[in-house]
């Protein structure tokens, strides 16, 4: 059986998401040594590209922020990839927009977004928050051109994490003071998914590793021991995983997420074509 090339695996990723293929089968379908360390190196081929291509990192995502699967899916962590300045994208007044036809199966998720203000000084909540810039809704618009949906937590690395957009809302600014109750906040509040203003499911920031900013403390803590090089960095956006479970889009609907229990303002996203 012959290994998976990293640099051919990332040309044909990137020609399949250019033509909005969905019949891909998933590397680890194909080679069963096909291991997260393949996948990191597929992912930063991806990125030398895109950034030799004139984009500019911006953050990252993180995927598989829940523990209960972590053992059926023989992780030991969460996994990430990075997003670039023409992926991210800011809502105006709490008002975003996504074309359609920028995917080719597209599904939404609602997430918590930081940005990152300085280095993270230790891992407990609050000393996490404190090198934090501020923090808000985000709607991650996840891609794949696997069959099915159907993929390991290697193919979803290598992939570009599946991420194809992020809108962000409106930024909650980290107020040195607050942070003891915003810790709180962020591992008890509740978050509703509607479309076209009915109810689809109710989530709740425990969903990502108990609270977002524990899921931000491990994401930091799982690329420290790589050998990648990947860190975070100061001005980085960090989008902590989902919140609720993914769900398809098509254009004219209008999808928002309303926060209970955390000072975070709405967000609402129209689909167009």
């Amino acid at each position: 059986m012959t290994a998976v090339d990293p640099h051919a695996l990332a040309e044909e990723l990137t020609a399949a998401y250019a033509l909005c293929r969905t019949d891909i089968d998933p590397p680890s379908s194909r080679d069963s040594r096909f291991t997260l360390d393949t996948a990191y190196a597929v992912e930063a081929e991806l990125a030398r590209r895109r950034i030799a291509d004139g984009r500019n990192v911006v953050g990252w995502k993180i995927g598989y922020a829940n523990k209960a699967v972590w053992r059926a899916l023989k992780l030991d962590t969460l996994t990430w990839a990075r997003m670039y300045d023409d992926t991210v994208r800011y809502a105006v007044d709490g008002n975003g927009q996504f074309s359609r036809m920028r995917s080719c199966s597209p599904k939404i998720e609602a997430e918590v977004v930081f940005k990152l203000a300085a280095p993270m000084a230790a891992a407990d909540p609050e000393a996490v928050l404190a090198s934090v810039e501020w923090v808000a809704l985000g709607f991650e618009i996840i891609d794949c051109v696997y069959s099915d949906w159907k993929f390991q937590p290697s193919d979803f690395v290598a992939a570009f994490g599946l991420h194809s957009a992020l809108v962000v809302g409106q930024p909650l600014y980290v107020d040195e003071n607050a942070i003891p109750m915003l810790v709180e906040q962020l591992a008890q509040f509740r978050v509703q998914l509607r479309r076209n203003n009915k109810l689809v499911e109710e989530g709740a920031g425990k969903n990502a590793l108990r609270s977002p900013v524990l899921a931000l403390a491990e994401l930091a803590a799982a690329m420290s021991r790589r050998a990648e090089g990947a860190a975070l960095r100061p001005g980085d956006l960090v989008s902590t995983g989902t919140l609720t479970t993914s769900q398809p889009i098509e254009a004219g609907q209008t999808w928002a997420a309303i926060a209970d229990g955390i000072p975070l303002r709405p967000l609402t996203l129209s689909v167009t074509p």
